[in-house]
């Protein structure tokens, strides 16, 4: 189900194991900041996603240099909302040039409310192995 946002976006919806994914396209304004993490929420509840799936490129240089905290601040809005995120893309290239953002992407990944994924079958693969 193709659904239209608030942020000029074409959003999809999809399930996957159990799950309901609001997907955002590669394509579109930026949504790594507090207010679009918020629309993202709103996005997400009145479709009744458990899970939102972000393009790594959606997101911008800012969100991942941790000293600014914000991705810090925007994953805690989904996790406050007890929403899920996963963004998706590869991140090898920004891991390699930040030990501390590596390590932050590892410690994501051993929970169950942000995942850095390099995919969406990727992201299906881990839901599927959810019990």
């Amino acid at each position: 189900m193709v659904v239209s946002g608030s942020m000029s976006d074409e959003t999809t919806i999809h399930e996957s194991h159990g799950s309901r994914i609001l997907e955002y396209p590669v394509n579109g304004p930026p949504l790594g900041n507090v207010a679009s993490s918020l629309e993202m929420i709103g996005a997400a509840r009145s479709q009744g996603a458990e899970w939102i799936a972000v393009p790594v490129g959606r997101l911008g240089d800012e969100f991942f240099q941790l000293r600014l905290g914000i991705a810090g601040e925007v994953l805690q809005k989904f996790v406050t909302y007890r929403l899920r995120i996963a963004v998706v893309g590869d991140m090898t290239s920004l891991g390699a040039a930040s030990k501390a953002l590596h390590d932050f992407v590892v410690e994501c990944n051993r929970g169950s409310d942000v995942w850095f994924v390099r995919s969406l079958a990727e992201l299906d693969d881990r839901l599927r192995r959810i019990p």
